[in-house]
């Protein structure tokens, strides 16, 4: 896909391109092949746009020295806006997961995905464990304790048997699922205001569009 071929100029002023965060992810990381370059770590954790943008300025400067960038992309050209959209990414403060957040929306990015929030999970209520026999699948039982009975005029002990069950998926699985979820919007949201205050991509605008915030309250 080329870039330069969607930049158009009306009055000889260029057109930007207007992308959603999400999108542009995707750009930069999927179709620009840039790479998640993270910085070494700090003495002082920094947090907000400041610790972000100081990078990006110095990878701008960086940038500024070669032939319009692209010095990433093997085989090919890297756009510059996308490499300092993977700067952005590279400064996620440590309030948001740090580098590990990084990594993770860079990577999600290029897969072209949205982390898995569980939209169909359903907590249901089934055996641990069970076993085929020549009926069917039934479940297996364990052995809780013990009863005597009277049987036909005798006392007999029986075993009392109980089928263990569990909760699948755990409500703990789904809350987790959706906890990550949360933290990659808010990730997406913070790399949405470092590229809009930075003012620093050229042909690309980033727009205040954002994934829906918890998907799934709207089922």
């Amino acid at each position: 896909m080329s870039f330069h071929g969607r930049i158009g100029r009306a009055g000889g002023t260029k057109v930007k391109r207007a992308l959603g965060v999400q999108a542009a992810l995707e750009w930069a990381f999927r179709v620009e092949k840039a790479q998640l370059e993270l910085p070494p770590p700090r003495d002082v954790t920094e947090e907000g746009f400041g610790f972000g943008l100081e990078y990006i300025l110095l990878q701008r400067a960086t940038l500024g020295c070669k032939v319009d960038g692209g010095q990433h992309k093997i085989g090919g050209y890297t756009h510059e806006d996308a490499e300092v959209i993977a700067a952005t990414v590279a400064g996620m403060p440590d309030s948001l997961g740090g580098k590990r957040m990084a990594i993770r929306v860079a990577e999600l990015a290029r897969a072209g995905l949205t982390p898995d929030w569980m939209p169909a999970a359903v907590p249901r209520c089934v055996p641990v464990e069970t076993r085929q026999n020549q009926h069917g699948e039934r479940a297996s039982t364990i052995v809780v304790g013990t009863e005597r009975i009277l049987t036909r005029g005798k006392w007999r002990t029986v075993e009392v048997l109980a089928c263990p069950v569990t909760f699948s998926p755990h409500p703990h699985q789904i809350e987790a699922a959706r906890r990550a979820y949360d933290d990659w919007w808010r990730a997406l949201g913070w790399t949405r205001g470092g590229l809009i205050e930075g003012r620093m991509l050229r042909e690309v605008e980033v727009t205040s569009a954002m994934p829906k915030k918890k998907p799934w309250e709207d089922r």
